[in-house]
């Protein structure tokens, strides 16, 4: 799942950026202070699926301008790119935890994400609902529904769209979808 996707605005209902916090293990006990009274963090005991529990330290980058550069003066040991988000599209910790800003609204907090329930690009059909992360898969969702060829090598979003249920792909569900996937692409909604 990408580190940012778009949801509707809890405030105003239009495209916001949801932003995954990132969570690091907090190495040494003595450090633990510094991230209980830091305002740039939440201070949080982890439960791993073993059921071991871990200090960790979360940061949200989304509430400080979308990178990490706000940490300083951190204990030994920990750099502010510790925090930063991975290159990969995984997340290794599960917190579903992390902030909202929309750009119309100015609307700007923590949110704990539940997803697909929230996101922007999603629609129901025949009691299925269909969803995309953001603007960009929605536009190769949009691409893959409206193609009949249904040959996913051609998307960057294949693994993706490998997942879109049945209901959504005959020709009788594609002018329905197509038309609502290019009203959410418009900032409509469905």
């Amino acid at each position: 799942m990408p580190h940012t996707v778009a949801v509707k605005c809890p405030s105003c209902g239009y495209c916001a950026l949801f932003e995954f916090a990132e969570v690091v293990k907090i190495k040494l006990k003595k450090d633990i202070p510094h991230f209980q009274e830091s305002d740039l963090f939440d201070y949080q005991i982890f439960k791993d699926s073993y059921g071991h529990r871990w200090h960790g330290a979360a940061f949200y980058a989304g509430l400080h301008g979308g990178d990490v550069s706000a940490i300083r003066d951190l204990p030994d040991g920990y750099t502010s790119e510790d925090w930063a988000h991975s290159k990969y599209l995984y997340r290794d910790h599960g917190w579903e935890m992390g902030s909202i800003r929309c750009s119309k609204c100015f609307f700007l907090r923590k949110h704990k994400l539940s997803w697909p329930q929230e996101a922007f690009f999603s629609l129901h059909y025949k009691q299925q609902q269909l969803w995309a992360f953001d603007r960009e898969s929605g536009v190769a969702l949009r691409d893959y529904i409206a193609s009949s060829s249904r040959d996913v090598k051609d998307f960057k979003w294949r693994n993706f769209l490998l997942h879109v249920p049945s209901d959504f792909k005959p020709k009788k569900a594609r002018e329905y979808v197509v038309k609502q996937l290019d009203r959410l692409l418009k900032g409509k909604a469905p």
